[in-house]
C-alpha cells in the first residue's frame, strides 16, 4: 500500500525543460508533429548557420506553496558556455495568480551568436531570490565547494 503525504505533493517543482533551437524565422518546428519537431531540431543542430537563437520552454508548478503578497516569483535559466566563465542568466517574472504552467525564455540574434557553445544549463524557480525548485542538464558543472544534501534531478 502506498500512502502519499502532503509534504510530497506540496513541493514546488520544475517538471520539464525543453531547449529548442530556433531557425531564422524564429520557429523550432515546421509542423505540430513531435516527430517533425525532433527531426527539425536535429537538422538545426547539424547546421548551426541556420539557427538564430534558442528558447527554453519550462513547465513548473508551485505545488501547495503559498506565495506571499508582494513577492516576486520568477523563472531563471543559467547557461554555461564555451565563451564565458560566468553563467549567462535569463530570467522572467511570473504573474502571482498562477500556480504553474509553461513559460518560455529566449536568447536570440546577436546575443545567441556571441555566447559560444552551450555546455550545460540550469533552471530555477525563485521567490524573492530564494530557490523553490531546480532542474539542470546532465552536463551542468557545480562548484566543488558547495555541498548539498539533496541534489536536483538532472535531465
Amino acid at each position: 500500500m502506498l500512502i502519499m503525504t502532503n509534504d510530497c505533493s506540496a513541493a514546488s517543482r520544475i517538471s520539464k525543460v525543453l531547449p529548442h533551437l530556433l531557425d531564422k524565422q524564429g520557429l523550432h518546428t515546421l509542423s505540430p508533429s513531435l516527430l517533425e519537431r525532433d527531426a527539425y531540431q536535429a537538422q538545426l543542430r547539424s547546421n548551426p548557420d541556420q539557427c538564430s537563437g534558442i528558447r527554453f520552454d519550462v513547465k513548473w508548478s508551485n505545488g501547495n506553496h503559498k506565495t506571499k503578497t508582494g513577492s516576486l516569483l520568477k523563472v531563471q535559466v543559467e547557461l554555461q558556455t564555451s565563451a564565458s566563465i560566468k553563467p549567462i542568466v535569463l530570467s522572467q517574472s511570473i504573474k502571482l495568480n498562477r500556480s504553474g504552467g509553461w513559460d518560455s525564455l529566449k536568447l536570440d540574434n546577436e546575443n545567441y551568436k556571441t555566447i559560444g557553445k552551450i555546455i550545460g544549463w540550469r533552471v530555477l524557480l525563485l521567490e524573492d531570490g530564494k530557490v523553490l525548485a531546480e532542474r539542470r542538464s546532465f552536463l551542468w558543472q557545480t562548484e566543488k565547494t558547495s555541498k548539498k544534501s539533496e541534489k536536483p534531478s538532472p535531465d
